[in-house]
């Protein structure tokens, strides 16, 4: 199972989500590949990803986390002992997102969307100081990305699995080149198949 969690103020209908969600279809696997809405709070995004995982084997799931949900995907890898794929993850939310409390909308609607301060608190909870498997962690991160620091995210996954893309962006415009590899650290052949 692939669970892939969006980042901030994102939503399923995030290029990446889609483009994953795709070709999950297009193998057949589409009952293996989840992508909720994540709620505007850490702990309830949380909640929600814990309960829509209960019961799988840790040896079969991963969580891809693109930005915020690369920092919830690092937690949920830590407490459940499954497999995480990082695409240009949040290291330091709760420092990088003080700024954003407040109303705003989501990225994909005119929804409006609340970050509370109170979520700050939520996101300091969540905090993975070191990883403990690095084995567990496929890392791609963009040299060029506006929003966050390359840097600090290779600094973040010692020893675990990097690709570092030169140049790119936050949204990692070329995702799709490097699908198949995600897809294969996620236990998927190209042909469809779940590897084992």
């Amino acid at each position: 199972m692939i669970l892939y969690l969006h980042g901030f103020r994102s939503s399923p209908q995030s290029f990446k989500a889609r483009v994953m969600g795709q070709r999950m279809a297009e193998l057949g696997l589409q009952d293996d590949y989840h992508c909720p809405q994540l709620p505007a709070s850490p702990a309830a995004a949380i909640a929600l990803a814990g309960a829509l995982v209960a019961g799988v084997d840790p040896a079969q799931l991963t969580v891809v986390g693109s930005s915020l949900g690369g920092f919830y995907a690092t937690w949920l890898a830590e407490h459940l002992g499954c497999r995480a794929v990082l695409l240009n993850p949040a290291v330091k939310p709760p420092r990088d997102l003080e700024s954003y409390v407040g109303v705003s909308t989501q990225y994909h609607s005119d929804e409006p969307f609340e970050f509370k301060h109170e979520y700050i608190a939520e996101l300091r909870s969540l905090v993975v100081p070191a990883i403990s498997r690095p084995q567990r962690y496929l890392l791609l991160a963009a040299t060029g990305d506006e929003v966050l620091d390359w840097r600090e995210m290779v600094a973040h996954y010692p020893g675990a699995r990097q690709i570092v893309i030169q140049g790119s962006d936050h949204g990692m415009a070329e995702f799709v080149d490097y699908l198949d590899e995600v897809l294969a650290f996620c236990g998927v052949a190209p042909a469809g198949k779940v590897l084992r």
